[in-house]
């Protein structure tokens, strides 16, 4: 979610710009942590430190937060992480992520207001339990709201564009936006949200008195995840998205990379457009492994794969 806003490499050899301390952060009652790992809280179970790591108590430490902050330090946000590489070297300046305040769900006839850290699979089970359809397909995505509007995710037909109604964000100065959906241009894992907005909650409409068992469809939609997808895996889902017209798992086998490796990351024998990390993988072992499965199925096939997963941070190997 967002954009990474971080220095350059070659700044990187020279040591970091930010030299932060606490002294230059304004009080906040969330947690403020220094060189904080963000590995454990990566789908790929791997990935360099925060320089600082702020999780704001609630949607006023947040604004306070963003309001008094030097514009000098550099602010990169950051979900469930279901869909970012973070390089070894980490991320320099101010990352932040969203936490208890932001997982609230409401629920009111049709319409949701949903905190843009609530799992997708939450979301999905709450449409069930109100007797609302259109959220099946979220059901055993990973990721939370906040980065799922931001991708526009979606699968089997469905995007999370389609029962989206508005959404609040707050700028990196402080300023908080509403937008309705109709405003933005959303596409194919695209939403056309700028990159200098926080997503924190999100209303959507679900649709009531569907001539299906909701349950029923939701329960099969997320067999068929399990039964084509290794989800049991330390995984960041699809790597690349789906060229227009093509399936990019199907260039991926077709160019012979199914079981491909770079030391401990593998490119998935169950569905070839995921990337595991076998357990001792690097964050630049899996960058490496897809640049080598793109140049594949680039020789192949003539078309040239693009990331859907993330990548940021300073990579070590410079």
């Amino acid at each position: 979610m967002g954009q990474c806003l971080y220095q350059s490499l070659n700044a990187r050899r020279r040591g970091s710009l930010i030299m932060a301390s606490f002294d230059d952060f304004p009080s906040v009652r969330g947690i403020l942590q220094e060189k904080s790992s963000l590995a454990k809280k990566s789908r790929f179970g791997v990935g360099g430190p925060a320089e600082i790591l702020f999780i704001p108590e609630d949607m006023d430490d947040l604004q306070l937060f963003l309001d008094d902050i030097s514009p000098k330090f550099p602010i990169t946000i950051l979900g469930a992480m279901s869909n970012v590489l973070i390089r070894s070297g980490g991320i320099s300046g101010v990352v932040i992520m969203l936490d208890n305040w932001f997982k609230k769900i409401f629920v009111e006839d049709e319409i949701l207001e949903v905190g843009a850290a609530v799992s997708c699979s939450e979301l999905s089970t709450i449409a069930i339990d109100s007797d609302l359809g259109g959220f099946e397909f979220l059901m055993g995505l990973p990721g939370s709201i906040g980065g799922a509007l931001k991708m526009n995710a979606g699968c089997y037909g469905s995007e999370i564009f389609n029962v989206l109604v508005e959404f609040e964000a707050i700028a990196k100065n402080g300023q908080i936006k509403w937008f309705k959906a109709n405003e933005l241009n959303f596409c194919y894992r695209y939403s056309g949200i700028p990159d200098d907005l926080i997503i924190t909650r999100a209303w959507f409409r679900g649709i009531p008195n569907v001539d299906y068992i909701i349950s029923k469809k939701t329960s099969e939609i997320l067999k068929k995840r399990l039964d084509s997808q290794p989800l049991d895996k330390k995984s960041c889902g699809s790597t690349f998205k789906n060229p227009e017209g093509k399936k990019a798992w199907e260039l991926i086998h077709a160019a012979g990379c199914r079981g491909m490796k770079v030391g401990g990351a593998v490119v998935s024998e169950k569905h070839c457009n995921f990337i595991i990390n076998t357990g001792n993988a690097t964050p630049e072992d899996i960058e490496n492994l897809g640049l080598k499965v793109i140049d594949r199925v680039r020789q192949t096939s003539g078309v040239t794969l693009d990331w859907e997963i993330i990548r940021i941070g300073h990579s070590i190997q410079i």
